[in-house]
């Protein structure tokens, strides 16, 4: 087997990846706008105060957002699947992914403020919404970055001294690959 070839199938499965991975979230995405969508049409709403009108509209903001970057992997790649550009589209996609998820984050953690406000205290709402922005960080970035950087440094440790990255073979893409 050629390095192409190598190349052209660890591409494709690091595109096919990130494809499945968006196919989990979108649908709880999806779900999340459309309540929020939905919301301002119950009668309670009418009642909240503009501080907590002005959250849930950011929290509706964030979550299309979180909409238009999640979906946007898969419009790319029917727009470019026969370019040739998987490598592009695998780091683009990859890019638009996390911030995606950044955006997922913040709107559900303004719907729960604003929902936990309305029940209860806006002190309550307020420690909720910070803990839940502490578990988002915790599991979806940090985590991962820490178990990232621990997988970088055993390579290190294994191989003696980390490789310069100016060297003369192709760069691995930055893709949603787990191996990186």
């Amino acid at each position: 087997m050629s390095d192409e070839e190598s190349r052209k199938e660890r591409l494709n499965r690091e595109l096919m990846e990130l494809l499945q991975e968006l196919r989990v979230v979108i649908p709880g995405v999806q779900v999340l706008l459309a309540f929020l969508l939905t919301a301002p049409f119950q009668q309670r709403f009418a009642q909240l105060p503009g501080s907590m009108r002005n959250a849930f509209f950011a929290s509706i903001a964030c979550a299309t957002l979180a909409t238009a970057f999640l979906i946007a992997p898969s419009a790319h790649h029917r727009l470019w699947w026969r370019a040739g550009e998987k490598e592009r589209l695998v780091r683009i996609g990859n890019q638009m992914a996390i911030v995606g998820t950044v955006f997922l984050a913040a709107a559900i953690v303004l719907a729960l403020y604003v929902i936990t406000d309305v029940l209860f205290t806006t002190n309550l709402a307020l420690l909720t919404a910070v803990g839940a922005l502490v578990v988002f960080a915790g599991l979806w970035y940090v985590v991962p970055m820490l178990a990232r950087s621990s997988s970088e440094g055993e390579d290190e440790e294994t191989s003696g001294t980390r490789e310069p990255s100016n060297d003369a073979r192709p760069q691995e893409s930055r893709g949603a690959s787990s191996r990186r």
